[in-house]
């Protein structure tokens, strides 16, 4: 069986990354995240994803990801600082998403691993968290690969107003 892996790269979110994040606004990438967004909200969040990768403070970082062969945008990564739901302690939290052209070559799972390297050496917090949607098979299983440890279900609000069940993955970045 031929793989399908492709190698990537993962480089800081610019102001050029706007169309990226309006492509990665299309409805099958959005299902699991509330569906589209505004063009305003849009904005609202390139601005946030700008100045997170701008600040070089340790808070954080957004990304997009990279074919490492073609130079082509592929999707967006990144880590931020929020609360665990579960243990309410400051954290990196961790998500991403791959382009459709893109989805079913591993992309997800090699660049989450470089953004685990990337919040590793900010090294403000000791855990990584994801919340991927319980039906959200793919994204679970990149967390299942990369290493994350599946602590359970969790109620959340995602968008807000927007009840939803997540699973709660952990990676420990001191490990």
């Amino acid at each position: 069986m031929e793989s399908r892996a492709t190698a990537v790269l993962i480089e800081p979110w610019s102001e050029g990354d706007f169309d990226l994040l309006r492509a990665t606004n299309a409805p099958g990438m959005m299902e699991h995240l509330g569906g589209p967004e505004t063009e305003e909200k849009l904005l609202d969040r390139h601005r946030r994803y700008v100045a997170l990768s701008a600040a070089d403070s340790g808070a954080g970082r957004m990304y997009r990801i990279v074919v490492a062969a073609t130079g082509e945008a592929a999707g967006t990564i990144g880590f931020w600082e929020q609360t665990s739901t579960s243990e309410g302690l400051p954290v990196y939290e961790t998500g991403w998403g791959v382009l459709a052209e893109f989805q079913g070559r591993g992309m997800a799972s090699r660049a989450t691993a470089l953004v685990v390297e990337a919040a590793r050496a900010a090294g403000r917090h000791r855990y990584l968290f994801a919340y991927p949607k319980v039906e959200n098979a793919a994204s679970n299983a990149v967390c299942r690969k990369v290493g994350f440890e599946l602590l359970g279900e969790v109620a959340m609000e995602y968008p807000p107003g927007h009840p939803i069940t997540s699973n709660e993955w952990r990676l420990d970045l001191r490990a």
